[in-house]
């Protein structure tokens, strides 16, 4: 007996996108909290029988800055993008807010 097959779902592309985008930007904060912590696996021991050398001080702050910077630019980046998507969001608010004041 066969089974009863189903019509492929459609997603328009530009809705699509938008979703995937709107995922990334929830996921930022999830991805900038990983690479923060990333400097706890640097070596941080001066034995001779460590392998590999420390890492300065200087070079891990200028890396958590770095992180930082591009958690904003990416954040910007992404939000500039969805514009858009989040003013259309806002003007149906209003409205819906405007036909229940009615």
């Amino acid at each position: 007996m066969t089974t009863p097959q189903q019509p492929p779902v459609f997603l328009e592309r530009r809705s699509y996108r938008q979703r995937r985008l709107m995922d990334a930007l929830r996921l930022l904060p999830i991805f900038g909290v990983l690479l923060w912590m990333f400097p706890l696996f640097w070596p941080a021991t001066q034995d001779e029988t460590a392998q590999a050398a420390p890492i300065p001080m200087s070079a891990a702050v200028i890396y958590v800055f770095v992180v930082w910077f591009v958690l904003i630019a990416s954040s910007f980046a992404l939000r500039q993008i969805l514009r858009p998507t989040f003013e259309q969001q806002a003007a149906d608010l209003g409205e819906a807010d405007a036909s229940e004041a009615r």
